[in-house]
């Protein structure tokens, strides 16, 4: 659109401007210049003569350059002022917030004439700034997974601009809700509110604000959030073409043929519409390891295993090397190419399992590599009225404890695992810890999940995301009768049925519970054994019990927490007692951090990919690895909109709420600003004055 003027000074600045011209006019009429000289008294009238003419209006104007230069400069400056410019898109509104994506997926580098993405937004928020005129407010807000107030609402300009360029990028996802729900707090403070007169009234009137997202689009819809007084425009940042290959998964564990060995498990993913041959190199403390191609369908995964035989512990990385067609469609984004895991000593965890006689679970827990995790020890359920239990309950000597068919009479400090029974208190069904009448707790809670037992529940579902269900497979297990579960508030269902949830996990405190509704092996009334499941004959029955040994049990011998992503909390313990361990990350910052309630360590500096160090004095007790693996940040390639024959046309929308938001695209949000070539002139016009002056010409 065509806009010619911005005013940027409000109308008694501009009176006051306007009074400078005839300021400089009324000087040069003051301003008469005589010099004393002896002549001739012929010479005398006639100079006499020509001096009135010289002081005459007109005379003084046609006659003074200097003048007409200064009046110049100053209609340059008002010019200036008035900043002329054309061809741009006007800010409608007088408040505005500006959402700057700098997740992973913005250090793309497929954006022409920009370092990455970022750097795309980053300037196209700057000229929308360049706009605001007199009585407009902005605000800044940078959001990845979080959201983060960069400037508060504010006219100044200059100082948007500079806290704009402190936006730097990070590695982590993108979550468009939190930043949504930041603003519309920080815009609509009508939502406090004082009680006046009996009445509730609101204190500060409802504003609109226009909300200016620049993302490209790599997260999930908003779903449940009202737009309110804000007013969304979406401004995609990137191409539609843009190509990537990532590495998803680097994990270490020991191998299947040969227990005795470890590996290592790289994952690559090809985002692009061509198949890739690539070379995955991985290094063990910087030094080369081993080196392997693989071929990868494109938009698809492939998976390659690299055998580490007897490496010693310490941080394995994976890197991935490949050549694209040329410079033009290299790949757009550096930072998933690399992949961490920690390889850790075995130090085996304490493990206790409280059964009447489960040959499945013996089976399960008595191989080799479930030795090697974990420092399993059985006991019958009279164990848990000895002095010894409750002393290693109450210490927290055991890193897992395991109720077969049974349950104790409160929780121990440790993670806990029950088959066939519910914890003790009504927590598991829906109630608060109380108990009835003196009642045990865990009397009443068998007595209530007595009427929830259903015959014969068809498994329908279950949680593959979840460690403990990793490679397990549940569609061929039956089941001759389960409890229904009721999981506490934060829990989450690993397996559901017809019926509803037949095992659960969920937190209390700094501890895990996990709760499997149907028995193994049970008894009927006659105290006959029973079998109550076929799930020890599948081969997802010793996979789960590894994987609940690595999740719960404590051991560290392989890379167990190579899935924290950045800035994902990570959770550690020490066994013994321990009161501060220090973390070195992998920019070599050492942090000290204290344990926390329930005996575990809390550490929250994870921004940085790599792997960290876990010490105790001098001595490493363990390593953990932090990774993006992030297949919505990877997947660079904006998200694009097809016409009616299924041909890419332009970026999709995002959806917010119930609400399409269009994605702005060919419109440049800036405006050809020409002030600054008139303050040049200016410049120029100020410099030959000067260069008058002090030579004294006068024509």
């Amino acid at each position: 659109m065509i806009d010619l003027f911005r005013n940027t000074l409000p109308g008694w600045q501009w009176a006051l401007l306007a009074l400078v011209p005839p300021a400089i006019i009324a000087l040069y009429f003051l301003k008469l210049k005589r010099q004393p000289l002896e002549v001739p008294s012929t010479y005398l009238w006639r100079r006499s003569i020509e001096d009135l003419h010289v002081n005459s209006l007109w005379q003084r104007l046609r006659q003074n350059l200097l003048l007409f230069l200064q009046l110049l400069l100053v209609a340059l400056a008002m010019l200036a002022l008035l900043r002329p410019g054309w061809e741009g898109t006007r800010l409608d509104g007088e408040r505005f917030i500006f959402l700057v994506d700098h997740s992973a997926s913005m250090s793309a580098t497929d954006v022409k004439d920009a370092k990455n993405r970022l750097d795309e937004a980053k300037r196209l928020v700057g000229a929308l700034i360049d706009q605001m005129e007199s009585g407009m407010t902005a605000m800044i807000i940078s959001f990845a997974d979080s959201p983060q107030v960069v400037q508060e609402f504010t006219d100044n300009r200059r100082l948007l601009r500079e806290r704009l360029a402190t936006i730097e990028p990070t590695v982590r996802g993108t979550d468009l809700r939190g930043a949504l729900d930041l603003a519309d707090g920080l815009a609509n403070p009508s939502r406090v509110t004082i009680q006046e007169g009996g009445a509730e009234v609101d204190i500060v009137a409802p504003q609109e604000a226009t909300v200016y997202i620049f993302s490209d689009g790599r997260f999930e819809d908003v779903k449940g959030f009202s737009l309110g007084n804000l007013k969304p425009v979406y401004v995609p940042v990137g191409s539609l073409d843009a190509r990537n290959l990532a590495i998803t998964a680097f994990t270490t564990r020991r191998s299947d043929i040969r227990p005795e060995e470890r590996q290592a498990f790289a994952q690559v993913a090809n985002f692009t519409e061509e198949p890739r041959a690539v070379i995955v190199e991985v290094q063990l403390d910087g030094e080369f390891l081993d080196a392997k191609q693989v071929d990868v369908p494109a938009g698809e995964t492939s998976g390659i295993l690299f055998p580490l035989a007897d490496a010693p512990a310490g941080a394995l990385t994976a890197t991935l090397k490949y050549e694209l067609d040329g410079e033009s469609t290299r790949d757009a984004l550096r930072q998933d190419d690399l992949g961490y895991a920690a390889l850790n000593n075995a130090t085996p965890g304490k493990v206790l399992v409280v059964t009447p006689g489960n040959v499945g679970l013996e089976v399960a827990l008595g191989t080799e590599r479930a030795g090697r995790l974990a420092d399993i020890e059985f006991q019958q359920p009279e164990f848990m009225k000895s002095d010894d239990y409750k002393r290693a309950t109450d210490m927290g000597t055991y890193q897992l404890i395991l109720y077969d068919q049974c349950a104790p009479t409160k929780m121990p400090r440790a993670n806990t695992l029950f088959i066939g029974r519910l914890p003790p208190g009504p927590v598991w069904l829906g109630g608060e810890e109380t108990s009835r009448d003196g009642e045990a707790p865990s009397a009443l809670a068998e007595e209530n999940a007595a009427k929830t037992v259903v015959v014969g529940p068809q498994i329908i579902d279950w949680n593959r995301a979840h460690p403990l269900m990793a490679n397990v497979e549940f569609g061929n297990v039956d089941i001759a009768d389960s409890l229904v579960l009721d999981p506490p508030a934060g829990g989450t269902v690993l397996i559901d049925s017809t019926a509803g949830p037949l095992a659960a996990v969920a937190p209390r405190d700094a501890f895990q519970d996990v709760v499997i509704g149907f028995e193994i092996f049970g008894h009927d009334e006659t105290g006959v054994r029973t079998v109550n499941t076929n799930w020890p004959r599948r081969l997802s029955f010793p996979t789960f019990w590894l994987n609940m040994l690595e999740f719960l049990g404590g051991g560290t011998e392989d890379s167990r927490l190579t899935a924290a992503q950045p800035g994902q909390p990570v959770e550690l313990r020490v066994p013994g007692n321990i009161g501060e361990l220090t973390v070195k990350d992998p920019t070599g910052r050492e942090h000290n951090i204290r344990k926390s309630a329930g005996d575990v360590f809390q550490f929250h500096d994870t921004g940085q990919p790599g792997v960290y160090e876990v010490r105790r004095g001098d001595q490493i007790t363990e390593r953990f690895a932090v990774n993006l693996f992030d297949r919505e940040e990877s997947n660079v390639r904006l998200i694009p909109s097809q016409d009616s024959e299924g041909q890419t046309v332009r970026p999709a929308d995002i959806q917010i709420g119930h609400v399409d938001v269009t994605a702005s695209v060919g419109r440049e949000p800036a405006r050809k600003e020409a002030w600054k070539f008139i303050l040049i002139a200016a410049l120029f016009v100020l410099v030959f004055e000067w260069y008058i002056y002090n030579r004294r010409v006068y024509l």
